[in-house]
């Protein structure tokens, strides 16, 4: 039969034999687990290049097209400016004559009137005046 100390290291040696299983299998488990993760960085590094040259790309046309934004908000403002001086010019030519033409047609039938007035005072007088 066994001794007390032979048991002892039997089950000693049967734990280092089971907590060296474990490791085993925990220490496969993580070789595999960084194998995939090298996969995964080795796609994404080829995947990687060609999407960054079409965000260049795509960056590049977005310039082109704020600059034509660009020309064509200037071109506007240039238009915006012409037609307000267009405008300020239309106004000032005819502005100016319609209102020496209403003035001076409120001044005669200003002056009309006074005359009818003056004429119906007149009319009236002599009415009077032959009664």
């Amino acid at each position: 039969m066994l001794t007390g100390g032979e048991v002892a290291a039997l089950v000693a040696a049967v734990v280092w034999a089971v907590l060296a299983t474990f490791l085993c299998v925990a220490l496969v488990k993580l070789i595999k687990l960084i194998n995939a993760t090298t996969k995964v960085v080795s796609e994404l590094g080829d995947r990687t290049p060609p999407i960054l040259e079409d965000m260049s790309s795509t960056v590049d046309r977005a310039n082109t097209s704020l600059e034509r934004v660009e020309e064509i908000t200037a071109n506007m403002q240039s238009s915006s400016e012409d037609v307000s001086s267009m405008t300020a010019l239309t106004r000032s030519v005819f502005t100016g004559p319609l209102v020496k033409i209403a003035s001076f047609s409120y001044a005669v039938r200003r002056v009309m009137g006074q005359r009818r007035t003056l004429a119906l005072v007149r009319t009236r007088k002599r009415k009077e005046a032959s009664r």
